[in-house]
């Protein structure tokens, strides 16, 4: 039962939501010091945040078991200590730029590498999990837009509220961030379209079927909810953030953005549960 499958390796799921808030928030934290007048405290707030859940997801990984329980998706273990390694730089990098924003330093240096990190995390997961040379493309494109949806919606909804206790500071900041998100979740539901339309996912997953099979088959439900809720939803959540910051609207912006979160998290355990209990890209 697909419910069951994805119960029984949510320890793979969890790794997935707090990898993308580690990696996502730190992006963004780094784009909008160097393209922004983003104030430092939010900033070094929203990197400390970045490192805090590196070090979860550090936790986390060190607790994954050794095989993925009742799912077509392989594990490479040779790949292990790769990206372990790499979510411990990813919880250091991101502890040094809160420290580096919060004494006024740029990050010209220090950010692009910091930045970096994160997808190197998600191409060792990849590699490991992907089953193919062609299936672990696809399972890097899909934990990298996880990332940069769930870290980047952390970082706008953090930022918002920071409007409502700072009212003078200019709407660039977040108007940046609300086109962040509306880009990556327009190119969430291109990826859903081609992966259910194709029937991509790991190899010889039998959940996978071409021709929009997976919208009808065993695991329709949660393909639906992934549809519904963590894309079409979250995309009419985000570009209505946009519209309320273009306008200094930042109590309406704040408010779509807190749902926003719950919409595109839901979507990122939805994602992660129909590829590690099914094998499916969605």
């Amino acid at each position: 039962m697909p419910a069951e499958q994805i119960a029984s390796n949510l320890a793979f799921v969890n790794w997935t939501v707090l990898v993308g808030l580690a990696a996502g928030s730190l992006a963004a934290v780094v784009l909008l010091r160097r393209r922004t007048t983003a104030t430092r405290g939010y900033l070094a707030f929203t990197a400390g945040c970045a490192a805090a859940f590196g070090v979860l997801a550090w936790l986390a990984d060190g607790a994954l078991p050794g095989t993925i329980v009742g799912s077509p998706v392989p594990v490479d273990p040779s790949w292990d200590g790769l990206r372990r390694g790499a979510v411990a730089v990813l919880a250091v990098a991101a502890g040094s730029v809160a420290v580096a924003v919060a004494r006024g330093r740029t990050l010209a240096r220090l950010g692009p590498l910091a930045a970096a990190v994160g997808p190197v995390v998600l191409a060792a997961a990849a590699a490991g999990w992907g089953g193919s040379p062609l299936g672990s493309v696809l399972l890097f494109g899909e934990l990298l837009l996880l990332a940069g949806a769930t870290g980047g919606v952390f970082a706008a909804m953090v930022l918002a509220h920071w409007y409502l206790v700072t009212p003078r500071l200019p709407e660039g900041p977040l108007v940046l961030l609300a086109r962040w998100l509306v880009g990556i979740v327009g190119a969430q539901l291109g990826l859903f379209a081609v992966a259910a339309g194709l029937g991509l996912g790991a190899p010889g997953s039998p959940a996978v079927a071409a021709g929009f099979g997976v919208l009808t088959g065993p695991w329709a439900l949660f393909a639906w909810l992934r549809l519904g809720v963590g894309l079409l939803f979250s995309f009419v959540l985000v570009w209505a953030a946009l519209q309320t910051a273009r306008t200094r609207s930042m109590e309406s912006a704040t408010g779509l953005l807190y749902i926003g979160v719950g919409t595109i998290a839901a979507g990122t355990i939805l994602a992660a549960g129909c590829y590690f209990g099914g094998g499916l890209i969605l």
